[in-house]
């Protein structure tokens, strides 16, 4: 087994942090929709008061994959949830335990932190993801539907009423 180690994300991650969001996309069919660059992922995770987060995972010395994650919030529980943004494991290093290492730490992130969820998305057809988080008792929330504004029918409904 590969030695497994997690560390917060740094600024001069920057760089391996955008090409591992884009091999993801890649890897999901949508390079083409990447539109974050080193700059702006430095403004997000690296500012005095940071809304999102990273995790780079190595596997005996190498760069396995990372995490990025945020936190959002139940007003049922009146809790924090921990909201698992991108995961990603290089194909040549899967299989060692790094996505469950990246799960795990964060999982017991949450718990520590007091909040009352984990939740991420995986694609309907990423049948090797989905057989990956059931097998430790992750569930679909199939009774929900996501819903998404975005490009210009995000700035169109902006706009509305103006």
């Amino acid at each position: 087994m590969a030695e497994i180690s997690i560390r917060k994300a740094r600024p001069e991650d920057c760089a391996l942090i955008l090409r591992l969001v884009r091999d993801l996309a890649l890897y999901e069919r949508a390079l083409d929709e990447v539109e974050a660059t080193e700059a702006n992922l430095h403004d997000l995770l690296f500012t005095e008061h940071p809304r999102v987060f990273g995790l780079i995972c190595e596997a005996d010395g190498e760069t396995a994959g990372f995490a990025l994650y945020f936190y959002n919030f139940s007003s049922w529980l009146g809790r924090l949830g921990l909201y698992l943004e991108d995961l990603y494991v290089d194909p040549a290093q899967r299989g060692k335990g790094a996505g469950k290492a990246l799960l795990q730490y964060l999982a017991r992130q949450a718990v520590a932190e007091g909040c009352g969820r984990f939740e991420w998305n995986v694609l309907d057809w990423n049948e090797p993801a989905i057989r990956f988080y059931e097998s430790f008792g992750a569930r679909p929330q199939s009774e929900w539907t996501g819903y998404r504004l975005a490009g210009e029918a995000l700035q169109a409904f902006a706009r509305a009423g103006d």
